[in-house]
């Protein structure tokens, strides 16, 4: 029996086979920010254990909130910086140099296939686009990693999600999650794996393959998982040209991290994308989604479009598109939010900021703020928010607000007509 990508990369990693088949992995980063890692810092240190397994696989962020909007954010920010100078971790990102962690590790080549990773938060399967395994974890799992390099999971159960045929104009990766989500619902893929395949992936830029693992856990899942393929080789090209002669030594070598023709699949779902329409939210979970048309017409006070979900250059350029010309609408506000700071310089030289601005979007530095309500974006009771983020739970972007999760086309022409609108990159076939 063969075996799947996530089960070979337990394999090359497992210290330690525990009881319950659960396995003691080796890691290859540990990723922090200033939400969750001053916690764990805090208790290593009351513990006396105030070090690092190796400064040189832990890279660090500030992100959330930045720069720091009060005292108890700017104590978090405090710890994290402190900690990461006692501790010689080179690659830490503060204020000016930072970007949203799941956008911005990659960039910086972090992520590669084969790799296992850990961090605590939940979109960490975002890294999973390259061909690794990458899970968000408490604060013990975290202590321990920081600590000791290592972490314990019992081995997940793979989903095959195998894509069809060809997306249509104006149809994207955030709409093709939204419709697994919808059809599997959030616990359709609790402690399991989703591995996505087929000719339809293949065509999908880095960009667009990390949109779609961003969003497993919002079905339940581990982690999402792609394929390395040469696409992989070029977005990481940069960082890893010196540990290769070519690029096609690269792929040779990424290529031993594909699943196996007689892996086994605890499900297989085949999807012809041919028929997709955009997608979007309309209540409270992920799953509850709807084509956009159901929804046209929904009023909106604010729109959104930034987040490790859709905050890209890919993203930016396909919604400076649709408003490149136009003005938003005066009944809402618009914030977008480039999600690194290369991403804000590409933008800058290429027009997309000055297309945003003078349609009427306020441009906010990097910074994951607006997306869980902490800054940057946080609605007031009963507001409603068209946004390019990856969770719609009841406030998440703000006491009583609501939040229609979209792509980013979608959320640029709801901008423009001021309520929830296609894009004019759709037409119904």
């Amino acid at each position: 029996m063969g075996k799947t990508i996530t089960e070979k990369i337990f394999d090359s990693h497992r210290i330690e086979e525990l009881s319950g088949g659960i396995s003691v992995l080796k890691l290859d980063a540990v990723f922090c920010h200033e939400i969750t890692t001053p916690i764990a810092i805090n208790d290593l240190i009351a513990r006396g254990k105030d070090r690092v397994f190796d400064p040189s696989k832990i890279k660090v962020v500030i992100d959330h909130v930045t720069p720091s909007k009060d005292t108890k954010t700017a104590i978090q920010a405090k710890t994290l910086r402190d900690w990461a100078r006692r501790n010689g971790i080179k690659d830490f990102f503060d204020v000016g140099r930072n970007g949203v962690c799941h956008a911005i590790f990659p960039e910086k080549g972090f992520t590669r296939p084969g790799y296992t990773i850990i961090m605590g938060d939940s979109h960490t399967c975002t890294h999973g686009a390259f061909g690794a395994f990458a899970a968000g974890v408490g604060t013990t799992d975290l202590e321990v990693g920081m600590l000791k390099g290592v972490c314990t999971f019992k081995a997940p159960r793979t989903m095959k999600f195998n894509l069809t045929g060809k997306l249509p104009e104006g149809v994207y990766a955030k709409d093709v999650i939204l419709y697994i989500i919808g059809m599997i619902g959030v616990n359709g893929a609790t402690n399991r794996i989703m591995e996505f395949t087929g000719s339809v992936i293949d065509d999908m830029s880095m960009e667009s393959r990390m949109t779609l693992c961003n969003m497993a856990i919002e079905a339940g899942g581990t982690s999402g998982v792609c394929y390395p393929d040469m696409k992989t080789v070029d977005y990481l090209w940069e960082h890893i040209r010196g540990e290769y002669k070519s690029k096609e030594a690269a792929l040779t070598d990424f290529k031993k991290w594909v699943s196996d023709a007689d892996a086994d699949f605890e499900k297989v779902f085949d999807i012809d994308v041919n028929a997709l329409e955009p997608m979007a939210t309309y209540g409270y979970k992920p799953d509850e989604v709807k084509p956009v048309r159901e929804l046209e017409g929904a009023d909106v006070d604010q729109v959104y479009i930034g987040s490790c979900t859709n905050g890209r250059i890919e993203d930016l350029r396909i919604a400076a598109a649709i408003l490149k010309g136009k003005k938003i609408s005066d009944n809402v506000r618009g914030v977008v939010s480039p999600a690194t700071p290369d991403i804000f310089k590409k933008a800058l030289d290429e027009g997309i900021i000055q297309v945003f601005m003078d349609s009427g979007f306020c441009v906010t530095n990097p910074t994951c703020g607006a997306c869980l309500g902490m800054s940057n974006g946080v609605l007031a009771p009963g507001e409603v928010c068209a946004s390019t983020t990856n969770r719609n739970f009841n406030g998440r972007m703000g006491k009583g607000g609501m939040v229609h999760l979209m792509s980013p086309a979608t959320a640029a022409a709801t901008a423009i007509k001021g309520k929830i609108a296609n894009s004019e990159l759709f037409r119904r076939k």
